[in-house]
């Protein structure tokens, strides 16, 4: 099950997605559809078949934002979180050899970023309410894994 937490820089990209998909994208798609029924035979009409599954993809894509949208709390930079990781925090965390460093959202949010990590991610669970050298141990399929907390900020927008 997701988390229904979003940063509102998140919130706003889910809402322009949208937009364009509603506004733009599929008003084209529609228009392309058409033309290429009014063509005649559409069991061989690769235009028609393509578009036509375009559709079907932006408004499933729709339904999916939509319902996102009405059932997600945004979650906003607060001057208590300081010095502590929560939601929206940006995390390095380091080990003898390694540094990692991401920032702690909604599963919404991840895609397209690769320093993103979903709160729902268990080395995000890992890292709430740590502390500046703090110990963080992750579990994972190799078994666990012990890293210290070198940093955690937040962006400064954000308020």
């Amino acid at each position: 099950m997701k988390t229904n937490l979003i940063t509102r820089e998140g919130f706003h990209k889910l809402q322009e997605e949208l937009d364009f998909l509603w506004r733009t994208e599929r008003p084209d798609v529609t228009r392309k559809v058409t033309w290429a029924a009014s063509l005649g035979d559409r069991s061989e009409n690769a235009d028609y078949q393509y578009n036509k599954r375009r559709l079907r993809e932006i408004d499933r894509r729709v339904r999916h934002i939509r319902n996102r949208l009405e059932n997600v709390r945004i979650v906003d930079y607060a001057e208590t979180q300081e010095g502590r990781v929560f939601f929206g925090a940006w995390v390095r965390l380091v080990d003898d050899e390694t540094s990692l460093t991401f920032r702690i959202v909604g599963p919404d949010e991840i895609y397209e970023r690769k320093d993103y990590v979903s709160i729902d991610a268990p080395i995000a669970r890992a890292c709430l309410k740590k502390e500046e050298d703090d110990e963080v141990i992750v579990r994972t399929p190799m078994g666990e894994k012990t890293w210290y907390v070198d940093r955690i900020w937040y962006e400064a927008g954000e308020a």
